[in-house]
């Protein structure tokens, strides 16, 4: 009796969060957390948790400027080495994002492994920007190379990281960023002082970070002045600028 086939694996974009722009102007490309190793699919629901939030927010604050918001269903739940899974499902969101709505801007938001793989997929050239929240970044090996930062040239790129996260080392995010911003000035960090992995002590400022910014690279919104500042800043200021509490209430 023939052996059947294992059906290929694809990756997918959810539905849009909230009702479809009529005519879409910029996307946002949820990249949700997952596993440094594993090849099992990921549980829709479990696999979205990471970047409800975010998405709610960004979706209410772009509705009117024809804002796009998808999660994309990743094919395995592991980053797993080398085949960088994560990231090149990132990709083909990417190219979906082109074949469903043309030549608009589109936003790489991940959250741990999906902050990895956001800054790793965004030399697309669709990609103007990338938000990476808490991204799990490997440790330096001098036997491999660095995790690359030249596909992040002409992009803008905001890192938030908690200083108390146990799970991704803040530490090596700071050090991506470092190397990043000597090729590309549009890089930026904020650190959240004493907020843990999940960013929930301060979530509410959090996302009106992640609002301020994706606003601002996909539409043109004004930042807000410590955004602009932290940009514009030599390193290590831009890379080490301290969320302030109450952020978005006082703008």
């Amino acid at each position: 009796m023939a052996q059947q086939a294992t059906p290929v694996r694809r990756a997918r974009l959810g539905r849009t969060l909230g009702p479809e722009p009529t005519a879409v102007s910029g996307v946002v490309l949820l990249l949700p957390d997952g596993e440094e190793a594993s090849d099992r699919r990921p549980s829709p629901l479990l696999a979205t948790a990471s970047v409800r939030a975010l998405g709610r927010r960004l979706c209410r604050a772009g509705r009117e400027e024809g804002l796009a918001v998808h999660v994309v269903h990743y094919r395995y739940r592991g980053w797993n080495g080398s085949a960088a899974h994560l990231a090149r499902d990132g990709e083909w969101a990417a190219d979906e994002v082109v074949r469903r709505y043309g030549d608009v801007p589109v936003c790489l938001a991940g959250t741990g492994m999906g902050g990895r793989a956001a800054l790793r997929a965004g030399g697309h050239e669709a990609v103007n920007s990338v938000l990476a929240l808490a991204p799990w970044l490997p440790e330096d090996d001098v036997a491999a190379s660095p995790e690359p930062v030249k596909q992040l040239a002409g992009r803008r790129v905001l890192i938030v990281h908690g200083t108390n996260d146990a799970r991704t080392d803040p530490e090596l995010s700071f050090r991506l960023a470092a190397r990043a911003k000597k090729a590309n000035r549009d890089v930026c960090r904020f650190e959240v002082h004493a907020d843990g992995h999940g960013l929930h002590q301060y979530r509410d400022e959090v996302l009106a970070l992640a609002e301020d910014f994706v606003m601002g690279v996909l539409f043109g919104r004004a930042f807000a002045r410590p955004v602009r500042d932290a940009l514009a800043a030599p390193p290590p200021l831009g890379l080490r600028m301290p969320l302030a509490s109450g952020f978005g209430r006082w703008r």
